[in-house]
């Protein structure tokens, strides 16, 4: 069993904003594959479907970012699901726009949500797929990350997600970590 989880805030003041493009990397996957989160329990939206006859957790977490950790243990603890088994994908600052980086396992990098995931989980060792969004030029960072792409921001995210999608059903396939870094990064 897997878990695919996009990290985000909830609510419609934080729709589409930067910090979150886990979120919107996920509903790119789940609209190409005619999914949909339909169920709301572990203080998250999820879905667990057969895919290529493997079971896998579609989740978006409800915690807000700096305790999406909470969700994620709460689904990997009742679903008995390894921390190798799961693929979290959020926001990175310190990559350029649209940029995809796979990591197998790590410290968080500053990352709040990153952390509140390692502190639940007990581990590191879980996957990520990194998307950049670029470090602010003239603004605070939470300023940045809590606005919406411009129009030609969005369509080099849109592409990023179109790639995320690929990593997504990668991942399901039983692609490990290695694999995925050296096609992707």
């Amino acid at each position: 069993m897997k878990i695919i989880a996009g990290l985000g805030n909830p609510g419609k003041k934080y729709d589409r904003t930067k910090h979150n493009t886990g979120f919107m990397a996920l509903e790119t996957y789940l609209q190409a594959n005619h999914l949909e989160l339909s169920q709301e329990k572990f203080e998250g939206r999820y879905t667990k479907e057969k895919i290529n006859g493997e079971d896998v957790i579609l989740l978006e977490p409800l915690t807000f970012m700096n305790e999406s950790g909470r969700s994620i243990a709460a689904v990997a603890n009742f679903f008995k699901v390894d921390p190798s088994d799961i693929l979290v994908i959020h926001d990175d600052m310190d990559m350029p726009l649209g940029k995809i980086r796979i990591r197998a396992n790590g410290k968080s990098g500053g990352h709040n949500g990153i952390k509140s995931i390692i502190r639940d989980l007990g581990t590191e060792k879980f996957n990520r797929l990194k998307i950049g969004i670029r470090h602010p030029e003239k603004t605070s960072v939470v300023s940045w990350v809590l606005t919406p792409f411009t129009g030609d921001q969005q369509k080099e995210m849109d592409a990023a997600f179109q790639t995320a999608e690929q990593v997504i059903a990668d991942f399901i396939a039983g692609r490990d970590a290695q694999y995925l870094m050296n096609k992707y990064n």
